[in-house]
């Protein structure tokens, strides 16, 4: 590892999940249905990378905002179950979190969430940044923390924007962010979306301009990497079957992260990517399905061959 850069870092807003599973359909305006089960977990986002991180032996530093609700008392008891200490940057108490209801029947899912983005203070940004100055690596999103990021690039820190959909996504609008991020991962409709192109290869070219590794999530085909202009493809893990995709994404992220971490070459990094985003959908949520770092390596070197 380079010097003391020995841990890795991320920003963003808590997500808890209320997830009503075993329903045969959705409810009609009216109606009530019983649910075969509930749970109660942290939701999916930049929190939940950095627990599935933390879960694999890697040093975490996580900077969130938390109130004085049971959901934030509850998140607060989850991360440092996890070995995370979460520095939490807001201080107006309050419930400064996302709460999203899901309901998933054998076809899909269906969210209703409260919350929204998270502004923070001057005094914030600089907290968020006392916090994450020195990570080796860090997640990134395309949000208000940009000073934040770009103070860390000239550090050093080696960033991976991790970006989700919308629907005004574009190289233009997100141009500050592509030209300090070091790393991308979006799947195939966000790249698709983001470069206008028609197909992924070509999206992985458009992307090539900015990133000499490139790297495009294929959901169930895999991912999609290029790199010196050479195109590979990283099979998903096929003894994984889908149960719920809640925070595939992320849990992807953390095995690609862990790679970067270990400065590992880009195939074994979108692996690990692939074994930790494809045993979370084994279970319902983003954070009941994850691998420790020892099942992680006996999994990349049984696949690697």
């Amino acid at each position: 590892m380079d010097g003391d850069k020995c841990f890795a870092a991320g920003i963003g807003s808590t997500n808890i999940d209320l997830l009503y599973s075993g329903l045969a359909r959705l409810p009609k305006e009216g109606e009530e249905l019983y649910s075969g089960d509930f749970s109660l977990q942290l939701g999916g986002g930049v929190p939940a990378t950095m627990t599935h991180l933390g879960r694999l032996g890697i040093p975490v530093r996580l900077a969130t905002a938390l109130g004085d609700d049971l959901f934030s008392r509850f998140a607060e008891a989850e991360y440092r179950k996890a070995g995370i200490s979460p520095c939490n940057l807001s201080k107006s108490g309050g419930m400064p979190l996302n709460i999203s209801t899901a309901m998933i029947t054998p076809k899909d899912r269906t969210f209703v969430s409260y919350g929204g983005d998270y502004v923070p203070s001057d005094n914030e940004l600089e907290a968020a940044y006392a916090l994450c100055k020195g990570a080796k690596v860090m997640e990134m999103q395309p949000d208000a923390f940009l000073p934040v990021y770009e103070k860390c690039k000239a550090d050093g820190t080696l960033l991976v924007l991790d970006s989700g959909w919308d629907d005004e996504m574009s190289l233009k609008r997100w141009e500050k962010y592509l030209q300090i991020a070091d790393y991308y991962t979006p799947n195939r409709k966000e790249a698709l979306q983001i470069t206008g192109a028609p197909t992924v290869e070509r999206a992985a070219e458009i992307l090539s301009v900015y990133f000499e590794r490139v790297v495009i999530k294929l959901d169930s085909d895999g991912c999609l990497g290029l790199e010196n202009g050479e195109f590979t493809r990283v099979p998903s893990i096929a003894e994984f079957s889908r149960v719920d995709s809640t925070g595939a994404g992320d849990a992807f992220l953390a095995g690609f992260l862990y790679g970067l971490y270990h400065e590992r070459p880009l195939r074994d990094c979108i692996l690990f990517g692939n074994i930790t985003g494809g045993k979370c959908v084994t279970e319902v949520g983003a954070l009941r399905g994850f691998v420790t770092e020892t099942q992680l390596l006996t999994y990349a070197e049984k696949y690697r061959k």
